[in-house]
C-alpha cells in the first residue's frame, strides 16, 4: 500500500513537471513571437523606406506626403518666431543650409546651433534680445531634423566644422564669428572652435551633451527608448529633461507639449540615419580653447553633474566663464530667458 502511494505520488510530481515544462515553452514561445513582432514593428517604423544617402524629390524625408505634413506643422511653429527674418538657403559641399538671418546688416555676427532633434525654432525665446545689436543666424543642423538638405555623410566632429566652415565662407562672415550653442549644437561649436578658432570672437555652450563630461548610462538609455514609436516615451524623456519648465504653469507645459508633438513628428518624417556621435572633450582639448568661451548650466541638469562639470573645466582651463543657473536644468533657456540672454549678452560684450 505504501509502495503504491508512493508511485502514485512519483508520477504525480512527473506530470506536474512536465505540464510545467509545457507551460514554460508556452510562454517562452509567447514572449519570443512578441519580441519578433516588435522588432519587425520597429524595423517598419524606423528603418524601411528609403535609404538615408537616397536621393530623390523628397529627400531626406520619408515620402512627399512626410515632407508635406512636416512643413506645414513646421509652418505653425513659425509663427511664434517673434520678429523679422530673411529666410535663406545655402548651398555648401555637404549640401543645402536652411537659416532664419534677423538684425542689423551691419552688425557683428552671431550664429546660433540647435540642439539635436531641434530646428533653428528653437531659438524663438532668445532671438529678439540677441538680433538687437547682432546679425543673427539661427541654422537648421545639416544633418538633424529641419529644413537643411544633407547630400554627403557626416561622421565627426572634423565634418561637420568643414561644414561650417564652407557656410561662413559662402556668408562671407569674416573672422569674428560669435557661436552660440544648445545641448547638441554646444558640442558642435566647441568642435569649431577646436579646428578653426582664427576665425571666432566668442563661443557660448549652453548645456551641452558630452563635451565636458559623459552621459549617464540611464540617459543614454532613455535617448535610445525615444527612437521606439510610441508617443509615451518620448514624453517621459521630454518631461524629465525639462521638468523645471512643466512645473511653470500651463505656458511652460505647452512649450513641452509642442517640443514632443515636434520630435514625434520628426522621427516619423525623416529618414533615419546615424548622427555624429559627440564626444567629450579632452583636458589637451579643453585646455586648448584660447578664445573667450562662456558655459552656461542649470543645476538641475539631466545629462551629467552639472556641478562637476563646473568644476572640471575650472581645474583644467581658468580662462573659461562658467556660469551656474539656480533652479533650473536642460529647459534653461525657457525657465530663466531673460537671466540667460542677459548673461550670453554681456560675455559676448566683454
Amino acid at each position: 500500500m505504501i509502495k503504491n502511494t508512493q508511485t502514485d505520488k512519483t508520477k504525480q510530481r512527473r506530470k506536474t513537471g512536465f505540464q510545467i515544462f509545457k507551460y514554460s515553452l508556452f510562454v517562452l514561445g509567447f514572449l519570443s513571437l512578441l519580441l519578433i513582432s516588435f522588432a519587425v514593428w520597429i524595423y517598419f517604423s524606423l528603418f524601411s523606406g528609403p535609404r538615408p544617402m537616397e536621393m530623390n524629390d523628397f529627400h531626406p524625408f520619408r515620402s512627399e506626403e512626410a515632407k508635406t505634413q512636416y512643413l506645414a506643422f513646421e509652418k505653425k511653429m513659425a509663427k511664434k518666431w517673434p520678429v523679422l527674418s530673411e529666410e535663406r538657403l545655402v548651398r555648401t559641399s555637404f549640401g543645402t543650409t536652411f537659416m532664419r538671418i534677423s538684425g542689423p546688416i551691419d552688425a557683428p555676427p552671431m550664429v546660433l546651433l540647435p540642439g539635436g532633434g531641434c530646428n533653428s525654432i528653437i531659438w524663438n525665446a532668445n532671438i529678439e534680445a540677441f538680433s538687437q545689436n547682432y546679425r543673427t543666424y539661427a541654422l537648421d543642423n545639416i544633418y538633424d531634423y529641419g529644413r537643411s538638405v544633407y547630400t554627403r555623410e557626416l561622421n565627426s566632429g572634423r565634418d561637420l566644422s568643414q561644414w561650417l566652415n564652407g557656410l561662413f565662407d559662402t556668408l562671407k562672415l569674416g573672422d569674428d564669428i560669435r557661436i552660440v550653442g544648445y545641448s547638441y549644437g554646444g558640442w558642435v561649436a566647441s568642435q569649431y572652435a577646436l579646428h578653426h578658432p582664427e576665425r571666432l570672437s566668442h563661443i557660448v555652450l549652453i548645456a551641452p551633451v558630452f563635451t565636458v563630461l559623459p552621459l549617464s548610462d540611464q540617459f543614454i538609455l532613455k535617448m535610445v527608448m525615444t527612437l521606439i514609436p510610441l508617443r509615451s516615451l518620448k514624453s517621459k524623456m521630454v518631461y524629465e529633461s525639462w521638468s523645471d519648465l512643466a512645473q511653470m504653469g500651463e505656458r511652460g507645459k505647452q512649450i513641452v507639449e509642442d517640443r514632443i508633438d515636434y520630435y514625434d513628428l520628426s522621427l516619423k518624417s525623416f529618414k533615419f540615419k546615424q548622427p555624429v556621435n559627440p564626444t567629450v572633450l579632452s583636458d589637451l582639448e579643453i585646455d586648448h580653447l584660447s578664445i573667450p568661451v562662456l558655459f552656461l548650466v542649470g543645476e538641475h541638469e539631466t545629462v551629467y553633474n552639472a556641478r562637476d562639470a563646473i568644476s572640471r573645466l575650472n581645474r583644467v582651463n581658468s580662462q573659461i566663464k562658467t556660469e551656474l543657473i539656480a533652479g533650473t536644468g536642460h529647459d534653461l533657456m525657457f525657465t530663466h530667458t531673460e537671466l540667460v540672454n542677459r548673461k550670453i549678452l554681456e560675455f559676448l560684450k566683454e
